[in-house]
């Protein structure tokens, strides 16, 4: 349900950068909307922390720190991490937006898929998975919602936003924590709260199953019922639950969705080879057709069949060119329709002269025999050369050009456009890729503000705002951090914001004499300041409390300063004196004058009235106030 608080932020401002233009979906964590980057004039989706998530220190944290490493990961097969800020007591990230839709609708509208289709859907999610583990990510939620696929036909995983780096030493902050679907968490997730890159591909394999049955392999009355299945059970073969799907599917299936995480695919590396050698053997994946009439097809099914400009009508010296072969990191091919136009009296005429040219000078050179120019966008130069080689086709670079959406050496282009009338013979001219355009971000802490601007704009950025913030170990005056961080990767003229250190925060020192030791170091602690704590015995002062602190309370000192404080031990312990053979009376007043008490034992007779034994024994040292036992005779 959308509440009136989320779609009040439609049409606001967040951090004077990002203009909310719709809500796009709400999660656990967050509501994502779309938004107007208004500095770079790109749209971007907005993910805002839910406002009682914002409230914890602990859960801001750990939205920072993945945000920080989402950012590092770039793959085209990976949702882009943009920006993270706070502004106005919300918590947001800046992502790439992806118009289209998310595996969980093409199964609602297909229905299940044929095991070519799936694994046409599968290899990129593997492909960026495969990139994640290689850089230290694990995604720990990989399901239907969070597989995009845009309106161009290119697939994308989503929401690394609860990824963790593998090689982060804070394990305590998701302790006890399962993050993830309970449909397609693995039996680590569930048991421990562990996961690795296997947990990753367990979740890709039950994506499989899903996608060929239509269903999960587990379903239970609650969710817990759910996570004991996966404990518990084995993941079936999909053939079980749908005929007719090959055994290759199910060996797929089976090896990711092993229990034992040691049996299963170790990285997604592998379990992505295997598919790619499975989709060898299978038929081409048939096309989606949409209610739309939006056709989405594999690269593999793709032919040059619809109208094409130029050139002959069909039937005169054309000849259909061979199909590209499929290439997994590029886009799935969209073919729309074309739709049909009324020609003007004009435009008829023109046509008319058009083809009387056309039929002149085809009969002035002979019978010209064209084909459809092949697809070669997406592929490497050489894989190019033999698409257009099997078609009689030349190719020639004619240009590089660095692309945000294709590849480095990869192609970018091709003229004549892929569909397009070529002579047979004749050579097809391509544009490669030089990847994104990027420039590093300079390191410029500890530089003053105007060095660090001439570093900034000497990078190929521009400056942005400039903000103050007390920092205790950068002197003031001199720059603490960027936005952008140092080192990211960013286009050109990209703005930079920076923060110049105020110095430390000057703190005044809480009064903290008579608290509890363990209170009286959160609140130093939490002001910033370094605790040392000593104890000595005390009378007065009860034990665990604060006895005194140096420096004073009131004393203004700056964030990171050293503060001593002595804590009570208690009273210092007293020795049980010899009171053997000693007469009762006197006994009972020496453990009185010690502050100890006597627990005398007597008989009805004692004749002697005189210490037979005592506990403790002499020498010992028992607190002040203890009682001692002793026996007269």
């Amino acid at each position: 349900m959308v509440t009136s608080a989320q779609e009040a932020l439609v049409g606001q401002t967040i951090d004077e950068r990002y203009q909310v233009l719709a809500l796009l979906a709400r999660g656990g964590m967050a509501t994502v909307y779309q938004a107007l980057d208004l500095r770079l004039d790109r749209v971007v989706a907005l993910k805002v922390m839910h406002r009682h998530l914002a409230e914890d220190p602990d859960f801001v944290a750990r939205f920072h720190r993945e945000a920080k490493s989402a950012a590092r990961l770039t793959h085209p097969h990976v949702v882009a991490v943009y920006d993270q800020g706070t502004a106005a007591g919300l918590i947001y990230l800046a992502m790439e937006y992806v118009p289209g839709r998310n595996l969980r609708d093409v199964i609602h509208q297909f229905g299940p898929l044929s095991g070519e289709q799936a694994l046409v859907m599968l290899e990129p999610v593997l492909e960026g998975l495969a990139a994640a583990h290689a850089a230290g990510f694990v995604h720990r939620d990989i399901k239907p919602e969070n597989v995009l696929i845009s309106d161009d036909g290119r697939v994308k995983v989503a929401d690394f936003g609860l990824a963790r780096a593998l090689s982060t030493n804070n394990t305590s902050a998701t302790t006890g924590l399962i993050i993830g679907t309970v449909a397609y968490l693995s039996p680590e997730q569930v048991e421990h709260g562990d996961a690795d890159g296997r947990s990753d591909v367990y979740a890709a394999g039950i994506l499989l199953y899903e996608m060929v049955t239509g269903d999960v392999p587990h379903d239970g009355d609650s969710p817990l019922a759910v996570a004991y299945k996966h404990v518990n059970s084995d993941v079936p073969s999909p053939s079980r639950s749908r005929a007719g799907i090959p055994p290759e599917i199910d060996a797929l299936v089976v090896t990711a969705t092993r229990r034992d995480p040691k049996l299963r695919y170790q990285r997604a590396i592998d379990f992505l080879a295997d598919v790619r050698r499975v989709r060898t053997t299978l038929p081409p994946a048939r096309p989606f057709t949409d209610s739309r009439a939006t056709l989405v097809v594999d690269s593999t099914a793709a032919a040059g069949s619809g109208r094409r400009k130029n050139g002959p009508p069909p039937g005169q010296g054309r000849k259909q060119a061979p199909v590209p072969p499929s290439r997994a990191s590029g886009p799935l091919p969209v073919a729309h329709p074309r739709r049909r136009r009324r020609l003007t009296i004009t435009a008829l005429i023109a046509l008319t002269v058009a083809v009387a040219a056309f039929g002149g000078w085809d009969l002035a050179v002979g019978q010209a025999s064209f084909i459809a120019a092949p697809t070669v966008v997406g592929l490497t130069q050489s894989e190019a050369e033999q698409v257009l080689a099997s078609a009689g086709l030349t190719l020639t670079v004619t240009d590089t050009a660095f692309s945000e959406d294709v590849a480095a050496d990869l192609i970018v282009s091709s003229d004549p456009a892929p569909g397009f009338d070529v002579r047979e013979g004749g050579s097809v001219g391509v544009v490669l890729s030089r990847g994104p355009e990027r420039f590093a971000v300079p390191d410029v802490r500890g530089l003053s503000a105007a060095d660090a601007a001439a570093e900034i704009t000497g990078a190929g950025l521009t400056v942005g705002a400039s903000k103050q913030s007390f920092d205790d170990t950068v002197a003031a005056g001199k720059v603490t951090e960027t936005d952008p961080a140092i080192g990211a990767e960013v286009k050109r003229d990209t703005t930079v914001d920076i923060v110049v250190s105020k110095g430390a925060k000057p703190v005044p020192l809480p009064d903290v004499v008579g608290r509890k030791a363990g209170a009286a170091k959160r609140i130093l602690s939490g002001l910033g300041l370094d605790v040392s704590a000593d104890s000595k015995f005390s009378e007065a002062v009860a034990k665990g409390e604060v006895i005194s602190m140096s420096p004073k309370a009131g004393t203004v000192v700056s964030s990171g300063s050293r503060v001593s404080i002595v804590t009570s031990k208690g009273p210092p312990p007293v020795t049980v004196p010899n009171l053997i053979d000693s007469p009762k009376s006197r006994a009972i007043s020496d453990l009185k004058r010690l502050g100890l008490k006597a627990r005398v034992l007597e008989a009805e007779a004692t004749p002697l009235d005189r210490v037979y034994s005592q506990d403790p024994p002499a020498g010992t040292q028992i607190p002040k106030g203890s009682a001692v036992t002793i026996r007269i005779i």
